[in-house]
């Protein structure tokens, strides 16, 4: 009994990706549940919560001007990957820059309009009104942001800080100077840990709302 015995077939392979936004780009993930809860249990971020909802409530209400902040952040990944961290804090708007916003009512410097220069830290002290810098320096260089306006009355920087070693990010500041100056505002959160390579898009909003 002679035959042949023979197998035959095809191999064929398809790339799979994420999900893609507008014109290509990566959807942001969100970050974790976990990250999440650890943010959201730290004292400072219920206060500066509910600082901002009372601060909205009584300007409407009485027509009482308030201002408030609120910092917003995506961690991309040096392989493109971009997380989505949303809002790390509404606090806190510091004494220096009130107090520079007054002097600058009586004389205007050329710096008045230059609070877009980001820096990130790993100190983990609360956030405090009297504050007036980064508590310890993560050894990178501030990144100048993007000024715009969030809304009518909504001032908007947005900066992208890259990083060079491995360290968790726990602060953030911005400031009227790229190597000093005066400090507008600093949020401590939850650590966003980072690699060489990686790099975190800060979105600062100031919003001020007018007496009536």
């Amino acid at each position: 009994m002679n035959g042949d015995l023979r197998m035959a077939g095809t191999l064929g392979f398809r790339k799979l990706t994420g999900p893609r936004g507008p014109k290509g780009a990566p959807t942001p993930l969100g970050a974790g549940l976990g990250w999440r809860v650890r943010n959201m249990s730290r004292p400072g971020f219920w206060r500066g919560w509910i600082g901002v909802q009372v601060a909205r409530l009584v300007a409407r209400l009485f027509g009482i001007p308030a201002l408030c902040g609120d910092l917003r952040a995506r961690l991309v990944r040096a392989d493109g990957t971009v997380i989505d961290y949303g809002t790390l804090g509404f606090r806190v708007v510091t004494t220096a820059f009130v107090n520079f916003v007054v002097d600058q009512l009586q004389t205007e410097t050329s710096v008045f309009g230059d609070f877009k220069y980001h820096d990130s830290g790993v100190g983990v002290t609360s956030e405090a009104v009297g504050d007036t810098g980064i508590e310890t320096t993560d050894g990178e260089s501030r990144a100048t942001g993007t000024q715009a306006e969030g809304a009518a009355n909504a001032y908007q920087s947005v900066g992208t800080i890259s990083y060079t070693t491995t360290k968790a990010i726990t602060e953030h500041g911005l400031f009227n100077d790229v190597t000093a100056g005066t400090l507008m505002d600093r949020t401590v959160f939850a650590a966003i840990n980072v690699v060489n390579g990686d790099s975190i898009q800060f979105t600062y909003t100031l919003t001020l709302t007018a007496g009536s």
